[in-house]
């Protein structure tokens, strides 16, 4: 699955979303903090969590601004995450002399700990209800000047908010813009990588296995947090469980699940289906075989491209998964009788009609308007470092002279920080990759567009893909730091007057990609907001506002029993084993994907084998709770999310338990692994509680 202080904790036993089993029976729900589903858990599991015990859950969950989720383990501000969430930041520190994502890494000491480059991760500190400020004034506007006025009140409360609390603010739009929330986090930039075992393990089986179960995956890795370069210390921390979980044992968990469409109208879904997926999915095909042909022309080609590679092929399988969601019948069936129950509803009431009656017809409208102009937004090259990193300083020297509210979003005072903090960044930048990148986008632009489109023409400049891409890249200044710097110091001067051919194609196309971006935030993501704020209020009039919004890459809490099912009319166990990782090993002798790393086959003999690796619960989770744990009633980690099997993709528009499930790395399995194959002493002491 490769990117204020809690309160109001009021029973939540409604479902909004679709759901194939009734919401008394099914563990459904991405459930925001401020208002966990506590009667279900009371009255199905005997647990009723207190404040404080939802607040350390709160304050011990990590957030990776890159994508994923982590969690604090030890009071040495030691992180835990999955391998492939740290996998990017792996290659970063790697070279052609040491190779971390192939060979691992353990730190002997603190001193021994590698400083991350670019890494930042988040911790939620505070949530505030900020709704009736965001919308004030907006009653009786049109959906564009409603949108803008919105936008501009977002961005004073996210600055004054960071300004009061020295903290990371943002506002989080919820039930499509029914609702809005100040999330305030503690930011953290001093992170250094502490133990990655070997990709030969961390994604045992690869494209093969992925999304599949049983797995047999120690897909783990840890950080440290340092703050005023010492290891911080935090306020509350997970502590280890030496027990594990059993079969049909609760199990709770805390992440940052990325993006949901269970809110979504029937027309919004059919929009995603017929244009929206089968254009991304049609991207990826072409790029994985892209990026097959650039890896194997070298091995030093094969690990500079590595990553990009397993991102495609992730986000490959995950879409597809996704599409065939919606082109099942029952979906889109129960969805259409779903939304027919609450349209009719409305309509039975003038009062009820004219204040929601428009909003799913507003919606259908706004999907056929961007359905006209999808297409034009494929001009974006941002895949490319080099040209996403020019397209930032071109724009922060047009956008940071404005009032903050007044600026792009990414530009505002409250976010500022962090883009620097990562366009600054010394990691390095591969020129040979950036030039298939280019080349590939330029080439899909002009297959989409026409090798005529005036965008095309004024991209390519007069020549070939390749031929421009290699332009490009050898005559930029971006791959150095200090080039950005300067550029970025030197505002519109610097940019008007740079010469660089990176730069200029930025400012080049920047008029066009500004036009596209208004027309969609005027004509399709205001109407949505202000259509989906009618459709929420209809819902919790009709049934009640004991619902979960959908997700929204912010910390949720899912959770569910460790449960086998029946696939194909055979019982897959909730549990794999250590040994089974050696039997399947075995059973595909010859396939890369699953040759274990020579400490693994070393250590077989030293390995306890009964010891349970990977297992698999019915918690409610979506990309972005990779690295997400799993915890036990009283708080403990029994397990770390790592994967969901294939049928639990379509999860992204609708809950099933009967076969979909989410996948961990057991906490027995990473200890015996731990203590028996890297001899990871110093973790085991700290994970243990040992560290001093």
């Amino acid at each position: 699955m490769r990117r204020f202080i809690i309160g109001c904790f009021g029973a939540i036993v409604g479902c909004l979303a679709l759901s194939f089993t009734s919401p008394a029976t099914a563990d459904e729900g991405m459930w925001l903090l401020t208002s966990p589903p506590l009667e279900t858990l009371r009255s199905k599991y005997g647990f009723e969590p207190s404040a404080a015990w939802m607040e350390k859950m709160q304050k011990s969950a990590v957030r990776f601004s890159t994508g994923g989720s982590g969690s604090l383990v030890s009071a040495n501000g030691l992180v835990m995450t999955n391998h492939h969430v740290a996998s990017d930041m792996l290659s970063k520190l790697s070279d052609q002399d040491r190779d971390i994502l192939r060979d691992g890494f353990m730190a002997a000491s603190e001193a021994d700990e590698l400083a991350c480059p670019d890494l930042e991760l988040n911790v939620l500190w505070t949530i505030e209800d900020v709704t009736d400020r965001v919308n004030s004034g907006t009653e009786g506007m049109s959906a564009s000047d409603a949108g803008a006025a919105r936008r501009r009140a977002i961005s004073a409360i996210e600055q004054e908010a960071g300004e009061r609390s020295g903290l990371l603010c943002q506002v989080v739009t919820l039930y499509q813009g029914a609702r809005y929330h100040l999330y305030a986090y503690k930011r953290f930039t001093d992170v250094r990588l502490v133990f990655a075992p070997e990709e030969g393990i961390a994604f045992f089986g690869g494209d093969t296995d992925n999304f599949e179960y049983p797995r047999y995956c120690l897909d783990v890795a840890f950080f440290r947090i340092y703050e005023d370069g010492k290891p911080y210390k935090p306020e509350h921390y997970l502590a280890w469980s030496r027990d594990g979980i059993a079969e049909d044992e609760l199990g709770l968990v805390f992440g940052h699940p990325g993006t949901t469409r269970r809110l979504f109208t029937v027309d919004h879904l059919k929009f995603m289906r017929d244009v929206q997926l089968p254009r991304r999915l049609a991207q990826l095909w072409r790029r994985e075989v892209q990026l097959t042909n650039f890896s194997n022309r070298s091995p030093e080609h094969r690990r500079i491209a590595r990553e990009d590679f397993l991102g495609v092929q992730n986000s490959r399988k995950a879409l597809a998964g996704q599409f065939d969601g919606l082109l099942d019948p029952a979906v889109m069936n129960e969805k259409a009788r779903s939304e027919a129950a609450l349209r009719s509803w409305v309509l039975q009431d003038p009062d009820r009609t004219e204040a929601w009656g428009s909003a799913w017809d507003d919606i259908a409208e706004a999907q056929k308007r961007h359905a006209g102009f999808f297409n034009d937004r494929s001009m974006d090259l941002s895949s490319s470092t080099l040209f996403r990193t020019a397209l930032h300083l071109v724009r922060m020297s047009d956008e940071l002279p404005k009032p903050s509210g007044d600026r792009l979003r990414e530009y505002r005072d409250s976010g500022l920080e962090s883009l620097r903090f990562q366009l600054f960044s010394p990691a390095p930048i591969h020129e040979l990759l950036e030039i298939d990148i280019l080349r590939s986008g330029l080439a899909q632009m002009a297959e989409t567009l026409g090798g005529d489109h005036p965008v095309v023409q004024l991209a390519l400049a007069g020549k070939s893909p390749r031929a421009r891409a290699e332009e490009l890249v050898s005559g930029t200044s971006l791959l150095a730091v200090e080039a950005r710097q300067r550029l970025a110091s030197g505002g519109s001067e610097a940019i008007a007057t740079s010469t660089d051919p990176m730069i200029r194609l930025a400012a080049a196309l920047d008029p066009a990609l500004r036009r596209y971006r208004t027309r969609f935030e005027n004509e399709v993501e205001s109407v949505e907001r202000q259509a989906y704020a009618k459709i929420a209020a209809a819902k919790f009039a009709f049934q009640g506002d004991s619902v979960y919004p959908d997700a929204t890459f912010t910390l949720r809490m899912s959770f569910g029993p460790v449960k086998s099912y029946i696939e194909a009319g055979e019982r897959i166990p909730a549990f794999t084993r250590l040994s089974g990782t050696f039997d399947r090993a075995s059973t595909r002798a010859g396939d890369p994907a699953f040759k274990l790393p020579q400490r693994w086959i070393d250590a077989e003999k030293r390995i306890k084998g009964d010891v349970p690796f990977n297992f698999v619960m019915c918690a409610d989770i979506i990309g972005g709770n990779s690295g997400s744990p799993v915890v036990n009633t009283t708080g403990e980690v029994v397990g770390l999310i790592f994967d969901g099997n294939l049928q639990s993709l379509p999860w992204a528009f609708a809950y099933d338990e009967r076969e979909g499930r989410a996948v961990s790395v057991d906490s027995r399995g990473m200890m015996e692994s731990f203590k028996s194959v890297y001899k990871a002493d110093r973790l085991v002491n700290e994970l243990l509680g040992g560290a001093k």
